[in-house]
């Protein structure tokens, strides 16, 4: 499906109730500890099921353990598996099996060769979201830090690819990264928060407004 619009990061019943409101697509909930917007399993179970049919549940990891997922899909009964960190083809379809839900893939975006990495991980992944590489002072987190890649190394990238696009996006800038790129969906997490981990209801609805009227526009 086209024009999805994901916000991700979400970690308090109020703003992920903000985030439905807008109309969010797909709500994504962090499993990594190093981030400020990780979520323990059972806060991951309420946030959940506030958010069931209301949109597409998605848990965030990086090089998450075969127990990691387990404990995750029992407890937050996620319809996506989204992977951050360094999983091979053959270990994103590990995980598809095992967990039994479609998965995304994040690739860090630097420069044009780094787009390369997707073609193997098309057959296995639902969504293949590109990020910008995380900057030096990220401290070890590979998303959520705020920045953007250069989105014109998109041209020419085969259309067909299912491309959710991400880093750095915020409600001033995603209507023109939406013209330049045409991606299948967005995602945003920093580009909606007033602090580091902290959500804002008024630019997460900014956000998706902005969105839903740039992929009106390409029809």
């Amino acid at each position: 499906m086209d024009n999805l619009i994901k916000i991700c990061g979400l970690s308090t019943p109020e703003t992920l109730e903000a985030a439905l409101e807008a109309g969010a697509d797909m709500v994504g909930f962090v499993r990594f500890p190093k981030s400020p917007r990780h979520v323990t399993l059972d806060l991951g179970h309420r946030l959940s099921l506030q958010a069931k049919g209301r949109a597409q549940r998605v848990v965030l990891f990086v090089d998450p353990s075969d127990e990691d997922i387990a404990q995750a899909v029992e407890a937050i009964n996620p319809d996506l598996i989204q992977l951050h960190g360094s999983e091979s083809p053959e270990r994103v379809a590990e995980i598809r099996s095992m967990a039994g839900r479609p998965v995304m893939k994040a690739f860090g975006i630097a420069e044009k060769s780094d787009l390369q990495a997707l073609t193997p991980y098309a057959e296995t992944s639902e969504h293949l979201l590109l990020d910008a590489k995380p900057p030096r002072t990220a401290q070890g987190l590979p998303g959520g830090n705020g920045v953007s890649f250069d989105w014109k190394l998109l041209n020419g990238l085969d259309p067909a690819l299912p491309i959710m696009l991400s880093g750095g996006l915020n409600p001033d800038n995603v209507a023109e990264a939406i013209r330049l790129t045409k991606p299948k969906a967005v995602d945003v997490s920093s580009g909606v928060e007033s602090s580091p981990g902290l959500k804002d209801a008024a630019k997460i609805k900014a956000f998706v407004q902005a969105a839903r009227t740039a992929f009106a526009a390409q029809h």
